[in-house]
């Protein structure tokens, strides 16, 4: 091949590969241009309609008619309507809703966001775990929609849905703060809480807490009162719904929730504190199973039923799912040294 040739050709490729590269040069303008970040109005604004949508008609408001107790001034007690909200769960017409909505009531009335009421029908309750189940006779229900093994997660966005203070169903966002054992927070000491900063009013307990899917991920319970009693902003728990199934398919099926009972309380945040893992008996009730089978107060329980125990729910919730009369084998250290212990669990006092 000539010299002449030989320049002719790589004139070509040089003009080629120029070319090419300019040609990806211009597919790429739109990705890499100062303005990709500019919202593009046909786009619209950013909205959490789509997950209001498909959850919020599933949301339904609760009255309930029970009785106050009287004070010194008026000693006589009152009938009153309480406030709530609740859950449709499937086209039977079972809804979830928080236990102290319903609690020691004659009346339950559930309305629905298209306008229609029903009574409805105590199912059964649990108030460890502050849920409730009712039922109503009805067609035509919308159902909330739910995922199959939902795995909240801190940082998520989620939405709150309700009734606050009876003026209309309401919807209020944040994100989820943290997940995972709450001990002490509430009057449940036997499951995990959804932590989140989506304001949870009076009236709002027992609604829907949904991602941006509109997806049921908790059902919701209470703000976080200090050691006062003073509400605080910012801190609102739900029940996690992967719990809140297992508590209604158990109270639809049986009518109750049947717990194990071993009579213990423990520091929910000694496993943070102790040299091995484990948690610290704080009390142990007299007469009870734990003081039967000689658990003592300053005993660290490491292991339940052959399963370590790295935190206070954790460890309790092997308890409660023990039925009562199950021998649990419980690995404690004493001073240092190893101990193991056979205790029975029994029924919770008062059922």
């Amino acid at each position: 091949m000539s010299s002449a040739q030989s320049m002719f050709r790589f004139l070509i490729q040089s003009v080629g590969l120029g070319l090419v590269v300019a040609a990806i040069v211009v597919l790429m303008m739109p990705l890499i241009s100062p303005q990709q970040n500019t919202l593009n109005p046909e786009s619209g604004p950013l909205s959490f309609n789509y997950a209001v949508d498909r959850a919020a008609p599933a949301v339904v408001n609760i009255y309930s008619l029970g009785e106050i107790e009287g004070s010194y001034y008026q000693p006589q007690t009152s009938r009153v309507w309480r406030l709530g909200s609740g859950v449709i769960m499937d086209s039977r017409g079972y809804i979830l809703t928080a236990q102290h909505v319903v609690d020691n009531v004659d009346q339950i009335l559930v309305a629905l966001q298209d306008g229609r009421q029903y009574g409805a029908q105590l199912i059964g309750s649990d108030y460890y775990t502050d849920l409730a189940v009712l039922k109503i006779e009805a067609d035509n229900l919308p159902v909330i929609p739910t995922a199959d093994k939902p795995q909240p997660r801190v940082g998520d966005i989620v939405l709150a849905i309700g009734n606050p203070y009876n003026i209309g169903q309401t919807i209020t966002q944040g994100i989820i703060s943290a997940t995972g054992g709450r001990v002490g927070v509430s009057r449940s000491s036997y499951s995990d809480l959804i932590q989140m900063d989506a304001v949870i009013n009076q009236g709002a307990s027992g609604g829907a807490l949904v991602n941006t899917a509109g997806e049921l991920i908790g059902i919701n319970n209470a703000r976080f009162n200090n050691a006062f009693g003073d509400g605080i902003e910012g801190i609102y728990f739900a029940v996690p719904y992967s719990n809140a199934r297992e508590i209604m398919q158990t109270l639809i099926a049986e009518g109750k929730v049947v717990r194990g009972w071993i009579g213990i309380s423990v520091d929910p945040n000694s496993s943070d504190q102790l040299a091995q893992q484990g948690i610290q008996v704080t009390a142990v009730d007299p007469g009870s199973p734990a003081a039967v089978a000689g658990m003592r107060q300053g005993d660290i329980i490491t292991r339940i039923g052959g399963k370590p125990v790295r935190s206070a729910s954790e460890g309790m919730r092997e308890v409660v799912n023990a039925k009562p009369g199950s021998a649990l084998d419980i690995t404690i250290y004493r001073n240092g040294e190893p101990q193991q212990l056979t205790v029975t669990t029994a029924e919770p006092p008062g059922g």
